[in-house]
C-alpha cells in the first residue's frame, strides 16, 4: 500500500475532532494535530486540544509539546511532521492529520519556502519600534524595500507586516524573493477531506462551543497565563478577549460575546483560504459513511 496521509480540515467548530477519531480507529492510525496552538501545553481548553479520554482512544502527536515561551513556526512544523511521518508510515500505512491552521496544513501538503529564522535581536528591535510608533513606519519601510509584497500583504495584520520587515532587514533581500510558491513533492499520497456546514449551523456550533469552554474553565486558564499575555502564542481568539476583561477594559459578558464573534470571523477566513485548494473534497461532517467510502476509494483504488 502507498503510504497515505488523510488530511481532515475545516473551520473552527465544524466537528473535526470526533470524525478524526473515528477515521483513525478505522485505519488503526494515530492522529497528527495541525493546530498551531494545540502545541502549547498550558492552554488545552481554549485550543480544544484532545482530552485525556480522546488520547486514550487514539495516539496523538503534535499536541502539548511546547511551552508558551517556545518559538515555533510553520517551517519548523513542516520539518518535524515530515520526520514524524517517516517514523509512522512503516507501522501505519494510513495516518490521519487534522486541524484548521492554514499555514501548517499547507506546510506539510505543499511545502513552505525556505525563509530564514529571525535573529532574536532583530525581532526585539522591530517589535519595540512597533510598540513605540505603531505600524505606519514599518509599512512605509516595507513599501520602499519590497513593493511587491507590500501590494500583496494584509496591511492590517501587524504580524505579517512585521515578519516581512524582519526578513528584509536580516537578509538585505525583499521578502517576496523568498516566496517561490513552488509545490514540493512528497513521498506519500494525500487525501484531503474538507468539512463544511451552512453558515447558521456553524455559527450556532461556535457559540455553543465558546459557552462550553467557559464552563470547562477557560477563564481560569486565561488567568494562569495572563502574566505571559504579550507572547505571540497567546495572540489567540479566546485569550486576547479575556485578557481585556482581566485588565479591566471589558465586562466579562462582553468579552465572551467578542470571543464568539471573533471565532466566527476566523472561521470565515479559514474557509476563504481552504476554498483556494482544488484538491479538497468537501463533505458535511455527519456524512461519515460518504467520507469513509471516498477515503477507501482513494486508499485502495489508486
Amino acid at each position: 500500500m502507498i503510504p497515505t496521509l488523510i488530511i481532515l480540515l475545516g473551520p473552527t467548530g465544524v466537528g473535526k475532532t470526533e470524525l478524526s477519531l473515528r477515521i483513525a480507529e478505522h485505519f488503526d492510525s494515530p492522529v497528527v494535530s495541525a493546530d498551531s496552538r494545540q502545541l502549547y501545553k498550558e492552554i488545552p481548553i481554549g485550543t480544544a486540544a484532545p482530552t485525556a479520554a480522546q488520547r486514550q482512544r487514539v495516539k496523538h502527536y503534535m499536541v502539548g509539546t511546547l511551552d508558551l515561551t517556545d518559538y515555533y513556526s510553520a517551517s519548523q512544523y513542516e520539518t518535524d511532521v515530515l520526520h514524524l511521518l517517516d517514523t509512522l508510515f512503516p507501522d501505519h500505512p494510513v495516518v490521519v492529520m487534522t486541524g484548521g491552521s492554514m499555514m501548517y496544513l499547507d506546510a506539510v501538503s505543499k511545502g513552505i519556502d525556505d525563509i530564514p529564522t529571525i535573529l532574536p535581536e532583530i525581532r526585539e528591535t522591530i517589535y519595540k519600534e512597533f510598540e513605540e510608533s505603531g505600524l505606519a513606519p514599518l509599512l512605509a519601510e516595507l513599501k520602499q524595500v519590497d513593493p511587491v509584497h507590500y501590494e500583496e500583504v494584509d496591511r492590517n495584520n501587524y504580524k505579517r507586516v512585521i515578519h516581512a520587515v524582519e526578513i528584509c532587514r536580516q537578509t538585505g533581500r525583499p521578502y517576496s524573493s523568498f516566496r517561490t510558491k513552488t509545490k514540493k513533492e512528497r513521498p506519500f499520497r494525500m487525501v484531503k477531506i474538507g468539512l463544511t456546514r451552512d453558515r447558521e449551523e456553524l455559527c450556532e456550533r461556535i457559540n455553543l462551543r465558546v459557552g462550553q469552554m467557559m464552563q470547562e474553565g477557560l477563564l481560569e486558564e486565561a488567568k494562569k497565563v495572563f502574566p505571559y499575555r504579550q507572547l505571540n502564542s497567546l495572540n489567540t481568539v479566546g485569550y486576547k478577549e479575556l485578557f481585556q476583561y482581566l485588565e479591566g477594559n471589558w465586562p466579562l459578558d462582553f468579552a465572551v460575546e467578542k470571543i464568539k464573534r471573533n471565532s466566527r470571523v476566523y472561521a470565515r477566513k479559514q474557509m476563504t483560504w481552504f476554498k483556494r485548494d482544488p484538491e479538497i473534497r468537501w463533505f458535511h461532517p455527519e456524512d461519515s459513511e460518504g467520507i469513509l467510502t471516498y477515503i477507501l476509494e482513494k486508499v485502495n483504488g489508486e
